[in-house]
Parts: C-alpha cells; structure tokens; sequence
C-alpha cells in the first residue's frame, strides 16, 4: 500500500466510524475500488479504527475518568454505566471471537456491503418514524435496566456484517431500550471503547507482521493519526447534529449507495 491510499482509507475511517454509514463498509468498497485486495487490506481496514478509537477516548476523558471515580467511590450510576457497557459489548465480543473468520472469508466484499447498506437505511427510516413518536423513558445510559442494556446487546450483534455500521447497530438497540437519539449516540460511542479495542487489539497483534511487510510501520502510524484527528472532529459534529437533526439524512446517503453499488456491480 502507498502512502497516498493509506491516507485515504484513514481520512474515510475517520469521517464514518461514528457516524451509522458503516466504516467498515466503506473501507471495503473504496479498498476495491482503488485495486488493493488481500489479508494486508482487510487487516488494516480493522487496525485503523484504532485511532478513531482513540478520539472517542480522547472526546469522551472526562466521562471515563468520571466513571472510574465513581466506581472507585462505588457510586450506584457508575457501576450501572459500566455494568450496562458490559451488557452492550458482550454479546457481540463472543459472537465476533466464535465467527471472525467466516465474517472475513465470506462478508468483506462489495455486495453484501451493498446489502447491509440498503437494510440498514431501510432499518434506519423505521427507526426515525419511532423515534419522533416515542417519549424516551430513560435519559441516560447508566439508567437503562439490565435487561434493556442487554437489548442493546443483542441489537450491537448486527454490526458482525460489514455494511450494517455498529453505530448504527447500538444506537438503534439504544433508542428502542428507550434512550433519546443524542444519548443513544453517546453510548454507542462508550461501547465503541471494548468492542473496536478488542478487534483492533486483536487484529493487530494477529497480522502484526503482514501489515509491517505490506503496509508498512511508518504508514501505519500515519493511518492511525489521520483518523484520530478526522474521527475527533466528525464525533463532535456529529453530535451537534443530532441535536437538531434526526437520521433521516443518514439512511438516505445508505440506500443511495447501496443502489449504486448494487448497480456497478451487476453491470
């Protein structure tokens, strides 16, 4: 890989990691489009979120170190939080460390990204028609009970299909457990910190010598901190956003997409 197509793919990690467009996704189809293909690919596809994981922790110090505190201090709404981030990230770390493999062989191509593109804007108008109609019971993460964090969970698992977006995945879980959207958003980015630290972690360490023979450390440094700086930027826009603004936006930009893709690859 040449430095110009790492810092491509980094600066379109950056923009959609937080976002319900699917990053994963969109690195798959534009690593197609520019020719590049192979475990090297895919491995930096997952290690780059690494520094977009790194901005959510950045962006989101206070509320961390907040909640350690808490927890230290045994304060009752810390340790729902983390017991709820438990909740939501558990599911989807054991379903990801059974079928990771599969995932990989079979889903890391253009059409089933296509596909989870169109479900998942079609998901997301549904979603956003019962968002308007429904008075959120909940305010905050650390206030969903148990078995309504679990729900989120179980929703997160979704996000295994490249093109499905976890950030939609966890929101979506989030809003129907009865957070409001901006709240939603914010937990979906607390439980980015287990479940993209794992993969990253785990991919990283697994394909440590690929990426070094074919990616290159320097590149790969550079990769990592174009997505920090991108993905800091886009987590703070992006919920300025949703104050204002619902998903409507978002699953149009998905089915059109997806259309697209679906189109180029029949032609």
């Amino acid at each position: 890989m040449e430095l110009w197509q790492v810092l491509l793919l980094s600066i379109v990690e950056g923009l959609t990691e937080f976002v319900p467009v699917s990053s994963t996704g969109h690195l798959i189809l534009l690593s197609r489009l520019l020719g590049l293909r192979g475990p090297a690919v895919d491995a930096f596809s997952v290690v780059v979120q690494l520094g977009a994981l790194l901005a959510a922790v950045f962006y989101y110090r206070r509320t961390l170190i907040d909640t350690l505190t808490g927890v230290l201090r045994r304060q009752p709404a810390s340790l729902a939080l983390v017991r709820n981030i438990v909740l939501g990230s558990l599911p989807l770390l054991a379903v990801a460390y059974l079928v990771g493999k599969r995932i990989k062989s079979h889903l890391f191509a253009p059409l089933p990204v296509a596909c989870a593109l169109l479900f998942g804007g079609l998901l997301m108008l549904l979603v956003e028609r019962y968002r308007r109609r429904m008075a959120p019971p909940y305010q905050h993460a650390h206030e969903l009970p148990p078995g309504r964090a679990l729900t989120v969970g179980l929703c997160h698992l979704a996000a295994l299909w490249p093109g499905t977006s976890r950030s939609l995945a966890s929101m979506t879980g989030a809003l129907l457990a009865g957070l409001p959207t901006a709240a939603a958003a914010d937990f979906a980015f607390l439980l980015a910190l287990p479940t993209l630290g794992a993969a990253t972690l785990y991919e990283l360490l697994k394909e440590r010598h690929i990426l070094a023979e074919q990616v290159g450390i320097l590149n790969m440094g550079i990769g990592l901190l174009v997505s920090f700086v991108v993905g800091w930027l886009v987590i703070a826009a992006f919920l300025r956003y949703l104050r204002g603004h619902g998903l409507l936006a978002f699953a149009l930009y998905r089915i059109v997409l997806a259309v697209t893709v679906l189109a180029l690859w029949r032609g």
